[in-house]
């Protein structure tokens, strides 16, 4: 009896390492796709549209909320006023209540300057620099959507990584 229990355990053996062996092999999991210039456009027009129906402090608060309700891979809402300040900020929390007009990217560019420029003239559109990404934690190449928040005084901005 002993000898049939070796010699099952011996045809099992190969079964169970082969089975260790390929979970250790399997590819990791593919990242999530990156956010398009459509899921930004999307997501800030929602945010202007929460604005209007909670109005600004609420919408504020629920942007820069901790529960990933205003976040999506990397896209995430931020609010600067026309003041400079940032209102609200979907992943740094620290900025919020800050300057932003002197905020340079690496390359010395004034983006937040330029954002204000933007939603002030033409009431939306794109700004492009380098940003920390929020997923991949590298400086990545950035274009930020910008919408001016009718009926105040400040614009609500959601980027994508390129």
């Amino acid at each position: 009896m002993l000898m049939i229990k070796r010699l099952f355990f011996l045809m099992l053996l190969p079964a169970f390492l082969g089975g260790v062996a390929s979970a250790q092999t399997k590819a990791p999991a593919a990242p999530a796709p990156k956010a398009t210039a459509a899921e930004a456009t999307a997501l800030a027009n929602r945010a202007i549209a929460h604005i209007k129906d909670v109005g600004p402090e609420k919408a504020f608060a629920d942007f820069s909320a901790q529960d990933g309700k205003w976040v999506d891979r990397e896209l995430y809402v931020l609010v600067i006023g026309f003041d400079g300040i940032m209102k609200a900020h979907g992943t740094v929390k620290p900025l919020i209540g800050k300057p932003q007009l002197e905020m340079r990217d690496v390359n010395g560019k004034f983006m937040s300057k330029e954002m204000l420029e933007v939603a002030q003239t033409k009431g939306t559109g794109w700004v492009d620099y380098l940003w920390s990404n929020p997923v991949t934690k590298k400086i990545d190449p950035k274009s930020t959507y910008v919408v001016r928040i009718p009926g105040y005084d400040g614009f609500v901005g959601v980027g994508i990584y390129k």
